[in-house]
């Protein structure tokens, strides 16, 4: 079934269907198992839930006028305030004539009962049950005075007030937290005798309890017992370019309801901790804070693998990648093992022990009352004063790199600039003296066996001046390590954006909304609002002088870091801390108008774009260009022999945006010989190039009909997948038999694998 058949094609819209006005999702933990044999994930999930206080529901009741931060957006921007309830808007989203008809009777016969609404699409759904915090021990000698008859409170649900004071422990005591959500993610099912009702239609699941009509009422620990599609959404099932079986999400462009049941919004931010069982011979990696070490899970060919989060995230920052991918390794010199700046030390392998999801549970509540900075039992990663991670491995982290001589920034003075963390309470970075300091934070490489060399020259090596820069830039990392993998073939987004003019649509009273056009399938591969974004910041910088404006950065981080944030949050902080900006006519709506209310180049673009064709790097290509065009030109009508006698060209060294930009002007040509062509590609050995210019070499071979390189066009088609999409077109469109039956070559080739957009996409193209 096509997977966005009961969408307008017009408009491809996204429907978010949480009613996150309602009711959010605080914390999941999820529990899976990855069966490659089936192209499954199988496990279950558990939400903890906090009501919004003072909401109106379909039910009925009252609602303290909270709108959200886009809602009240969207309502300045437009106007007007069009609010719907759920149910009108729930039936309204819902695809085909079938699914309305469903939804419409699971909602009309719903008594005035509460629903639940989570973002939800291609999972079969098997069960779903209030879960019985009550029984965890541990809750109850955490918790005491929720039982006690002296806590003068005894009319309130022990249920509810044990989630609720779990979702309200500080920060300080995150570790235990996180234990006792673990283990409450483990507890029996209710025993009360009422039951969960559940819903499944094309874009959400709906639950409800009997006689519950509000979400104070509602269960505020839930599991629900699931298993993904092989063809899901949010899922891949590929191979990697050692043709080994891997997964990994795919968050664009349905997020990530379709490896979990969740709140898709933005503004429904959450942490998580996830266990993942996968074939012992996998690697799992995910997002999380810690470096995860596997531990054999009992007596089957799998082992366990645990990540977790403390600071709350929008659901589709989530990422989970599964497969035989080998850690990339480099060797270090002397100097730079010391370790990064803030003492981490990076050289030693820690020893290993048992997971915490070995202990007994008599063992994790007796660690229950220890210290946040105690380090937990078997874990092989040291803690300090935030549990930083300690790397396994020399390869993991790398030094403050002030031996290779890059710059160091002082941000001593930042600490003590007025701005303090706005953000709720979650172990911050930002709070800690050392994070400041600390330029490079621990990273690692995985790659198919295939690609280990190119890995460790072409991503290894410049990792550390990666996260250098973007420290130098933004300030302190969010986060204390990173992972870096290369992705299959058949990776084919290119941005997580969905650009688009057009408001999101209008936010519901229950929190439910669209994302225009997010199904669109060519919405993965248009680049222009990166690049207009890109020209945008460097028009402001301009304005304001580059070393100011970084320094702004770096106070516009810290100021909102932890936040979700609109375009004009940033532009409005820049009009204040600038105010010299609006007496040149720069104010909020000017900047909206030229950048970002309409299509095309801005004035300021054109007239920079005269400038920069004359810097000496252009100029450089241009001199080649000459060259190679007088070189065509000159083997035009003349025989074999008088070309074997034509003096030698030296052609100058280029480097790679160099030749990106000769090419694309070469590709202005309206003719160029083979001869020159052949030249061309062997001087500088193209097909060897980076993904930019072999795509623009490719571009050309296609124009010019030079069959010897059309295994070129082949090999960028098969292993460069996302970037290939549009060659198809231009196969197509040149109407040279040779060519297309090219194009349906390779279609043939990937098509199993790719991406469904991209397919999509190609399909039309070839098809």
């Amino acid at each position: 079934m096509d997977p966005d058949g009961d969408l307008n094609p017009d408009t491809n819209d996204l429907p978010l269907r949480a009613n996150t006005n309602h009711i959010l999702v605080r914390h999941y933990v999820l529990d899976l198992t990855v069966h490659f044999d089936s192209k499954v994930i199988s496990g279950s999930i558990v939400l903890f839930l906090e009501p919004r206080s003072g909401v109106r529901t379909e039910a009925g009741g009252s609602q303290d006028g909270f709108t959200s931060k886009y809602k009240e957006v969207d309502a300045l921007e437009d106007g007007k305030k069009e609010l719907e309830t759920t149910t009108t808007k729930v039936v309204k989203m819902c695809g085909d004539a079938e699914s309305i008809q469903s939804s419409s009777l699971w909602h009309t016969t719903s008594g005035g009962e509460f629903t639940l609404v989570l973002d939800c699409c291609d999972l079969d759904v098997s069960k779903v049950e209030e879960v019985d915090v009550t029984s965890v021990a541990a809750m109850l000698s955490r918790f005491p005075e929720v039982t006690s008859k002296k806590s003068g409170d005894v009319s309130r649900k022990p249920q509810a007030a044990f989630i609720q004071n779990l979702i309200s422990m500080p920060s300080s005591q995150w570790r235990q937290q996180h234990q006792l959500f673990s283990l409450c993610g483990r507890a029996p099912g209710a025993q009360d005798g009422s039951t969960l009702q559940f819903h499944r239609d094309r874009w959400s699941l709906q639950v409800r309890k009997n006689g519950v009509t509000s979400p104070q009422e509602f269960p505020c620990a839930l599991r629900i017992c699931y298993e993904t599609k092989p063809a899901g959404g949010s899922v891949r099932w590929t191979k990697d370019q050692d043709n080994r079986v891997c997964v990994y999400t795919a968050g664009s462009p349905i997020n990530n309801r379709a490896l979990f049941p969740c709140q898709e919004p933005p503004v429904a931010m959450s942490t998580w901790q996830a266990t993942v069982r996968a074939p012992s011979e996998c690697v799992v990696l995910m997002s999380g804070e810690e470096q995860a070490v596997p531990a054999e899970d009992g007596d089957t060919h799998f082992l366990t693998w645990n990540y977790y989060v403390t600071m709350p995230m929008p659901a589709s920052t989530f990422t989970l990648a599964v497969g035989h991918w080998q850690q990339v390794t480099a060797e270090i010199p002397p100097e730079l093992e010391k370790g990064v700046r803030d003492g981490t030390d990076c050289g030693k392998t820690a020893k290993l022990g048992p997971e915490y999801g070995q202990w007994t549970e008599a063992e994790r509540v007796s660690r229950l009352g220890s210290s946040s900075s105690e380090v937990v039992k078997g874990s092989p990663l040291q803690t300090g004063s935030r549990d930083q991670t300690t790397c396994v491995d020399s390869a993991f982290c790398y030094s403050s790199l002030e031996d290779e001589g890059l710059s160091v920034t002082d941000y001593s003075g930042m600490v003590d600039d007025g701005i303090s963390c706005s953000h709720g309470d979650y172990p911050c970075r930002f709070t800690e003296r050392s994070a400041w300091s600390q330029r490079v934070i621990p990273h690692r490489v995985f790659s198919p066996a295939c690609l280990l060399q190119k890995a460790q020259m072409g991503v290894l090596k410049l990792l550390p001046q990666c996260l250098a820069a973007a420290h130098a830039v933004l300030g302190v990392h969010p986060f204390p390590r990173l992972d870096v993998l290369i992705v299959p073939a058949g990776f084919s987004s290119l941005g997580m954006a969905r650009p688009n003019m057009e408001k999101t649509g209008q936010v519901s009273e229950s929190g439910s909304s669209t994302v225009k056009h997010a199904l669109n399938p060519e919405k993965p591969f248009m680049q222009v609002h990166y690049l207009k974004g890109y020209f945008l910041l460097r028009f402001l910088a301009s304005q304001v002088g580059e070393q100011q404006f970084i320094e702004f950065f770096q106070l516009f981080v810290k100021k909102y870091h932890g936040h979700l944030i609109l375009s004009q949050d940033f532009l409005q902080m820049l009009l204040i801390s600038f105010p010299g900006m609006e007496r040149k006519g720069l104010t909020l709506g000017a900047i909206h108008g030229d950048w970002l209310d309409q299509p095309g180049i801005p004035k300021w673009l054109y007239e920079r774009s005269a400038v920069w064709s004359q810097a000496r790097l252009v100029e450089e290509v241009k001199a080649e260009v000459v060259k190679w065009i007088l070189l065509s030109q000159s083997h035009h009508g003349k025989g074999r022999k008088r070309k074997r006698m034509e003096p030698k060209v030296n052609y100058k060294e280029l480097t790679s945006d160099q030749l990106v930009m000769l090419l694309e002007l070469l590709l202005e040509e309206s003719e160029l010989s083979v001869a020159s062509l052949r030249a061309l590609q062997r001087t500088y050995s193209l097909q060897n190039q980076d993904a930019e210019v072999r795509h623009r070499w490719c571009e050309l071979v296609v124009k010019h009909a030079y069959a010897q390189a059309y295994g070129d066009v082949e090999h960028f088609l098969i292993h460069d997948q996302a970037m290939g999409v549009y060659l198809y077109g231009e196969l197509m469109v040149q109407e040279d038999p040779e060519q297309q039956a090219l194009a349906r070559h390779c279609l043939s080739l990937v098509q199993g694998e790719m991406d469904q957009s991209a397919r999509r996409v190609v399909e039309e193209m070839v098809l």
